[in-house]
């Protein structure tokens, strides 16, 4: 389980460092390519991460 928190908070502080530095995201006040492309992963790695713990949205 820890390579699926290892992987969520990797995500998390890419996307986050982006947003930091990225001279587009801050110009246009809208989220970059890149920027998308990075909360993309970030989204997935959450959504597994919540299906290891189980805690994920259940179906019927």
């Amino acid at each position: 389980m820890s390579s699926s928190n290892d992987a969520l908070e990797d995500a998390r502080l890419t996307y986050e460092q982006h947003m930091r530095t990225c001279r587009q995201c801050h110009a246009d006040g809208t989220h970059c390519a890149v920027a998308k492309h990075l909360l993309r992963i970030y989204n997935l790695a959450r959504r597994d991460r919540m299906r290891d713990t189980g805690r994920g949205p259940t179906t019927a």
